[in-house]
């Protein structure tokens, strides 16, 4: 059987045929390359709206961006002091969060918005706490017995890429906890459990893998 010479494997048929299957490749390769997975660690600032005093702690962060545009992300974070300072009532918070952020990047910038829903843990007081015996208790009492609270998190940010593989970050956020009931705060008595809005600051920074 003979070959058409117009089906032939020249050389230069060879060749342009191995550029166009590289060319092909390319984009895939480039995109398996592109670091997907991010640890970092931050300074966190909150501000409680129910007992007006502000927090201050630290945490760190696990992120996986599956498409540019999308990252599913853990946080966990401490704040190590008493709270809330003068006439504490627990020994600090633990805090810990789980979501997704979605937004654009703009070659070395990518601005954000982000929803999670977690926990913060209100820890046990250090001492013994004075109480009066009433119906509902105070709030500050079933706290300092210890007590998770259920949490949203709204907001948004900006991270700005150092290097490839660093980045600098910061966030803003509305914290929306749920308090337990029956209680009493603020001159209110609540039957159920409430919900409060506080404000949180994150920035900091990680490193891309």
């Amino acid at each position: 059987m003979r070959i058409s010479r117009h089906a032939r494997l020249t050389p230069a048929r060879i060749v342009l045929f191995t550029a166009a299957v590289v060319a092909s490749q390319t984009p895939t390769v480039a995109a398996q390359d592109e670091p997907r997975i991010a640890v970092g660690a931050h300074l966190l600032f909150a501000r409680s709206s129910e007992f007006e005093t502000t927090s201050v702690g630290i945490g760190g962060l696990v992120a996986w961006r599956p498409v540019p545009v999308l990252a599913i992300e853990a946080t966990l974070g401490a704040y190590p002091a008493e709270f809330p300072g003068e006439g504490a009532f627990s020994s600090g918070q633990v805090e810990g969060l789980f979501g997704v952020t979605a937004g654009p990047s703009f070659e070395r910038v990518r601005t954000f918005a982000k929803a999670r829903a977690g926990f913060l843990a209100f820890r046990e007081s250090s001492r013994p706490i004075a109480c009066i015996a009433i119906f509902p208790p105070p709030l500050s009492c079933t706290l300092a017995a210890g007590r998770t609270l259920p949490a949203l998190e709204i907001g948004g940010g900006t991270e700005i890429e150092l290097t490839r593989r660093t980045f600098v970050r910061i966030d803003a956020a509305d914290r929306i906890l749920k308090y337990p009931g029956p209680a009493f705060s603020r001159g209110r008595s609540f039957t159920d459990g409430f919900w409060r809005h506080d404000f949180s600051l994150t920035v900091g920074g990680g490193r891309r893998f």
